[in-house]
């Protein structure tokens, strides 16, 4: 494990929701301050409140914004490229979970349980480094 996905893990053990746990893991590296990344992280935890696309990928896919995107002085100038990280963050973590939707993850639909949130959170860090760390 990675010393941010260990700094996740740490955050998520006392009571940040998956999202705000990896959001806030990196937000020094994607030029954020922690009290925002967690701000604006609290509505995707468990699958944006709603159990779908899992809340720790949902924070990479913000880091992938944040590092991809040229803001506001450029509208609509790099969100292909985002998208296209994004579509690729959720291919490899579905590859190594079978889902990326948190109700499937958890095993509420069919009582299979593939992943913890602690896995996940590892899950998603991993992609992190692996494709937005550089």
């Amino acid at each position: 494990m990675t010393e941010r996905a260990g700094r996740a893990q740490r955050l998520h053990e006392q009571g940040y929701n998956c999202a705000q746990a990896v959001a806030c893991a990196y937000c020094d590296q994607f030029g954020l301050d922690e009290e925002t990344a967690y701000r604006v992280a609290e509505g995707f935890g468990l699958g944006m409140g709603l159990m779908e696309v899992c809340g720790a990928l949902s924070a990479a896919f913000m880091l992938a914004g944040m590092r991809g995107s040229k803001g506001t002085d450029y509208p609509g100038a790099t969100k292909g490229q985002t998208y296209k990280t994004t579509k690729a963050l959720a291919t490899a973590f579905k590859e190594k979970n079978g889902t990326y939707l948190c109700r499937e993850l958890k095993g509420v639909t069919d009582g299979n349980v593939r992943r913890s949130c602690d896995g996940c959170i590892e899950d998603a860090c991993n992609l992190i480094e692996q494709t937005l760390v550089k």
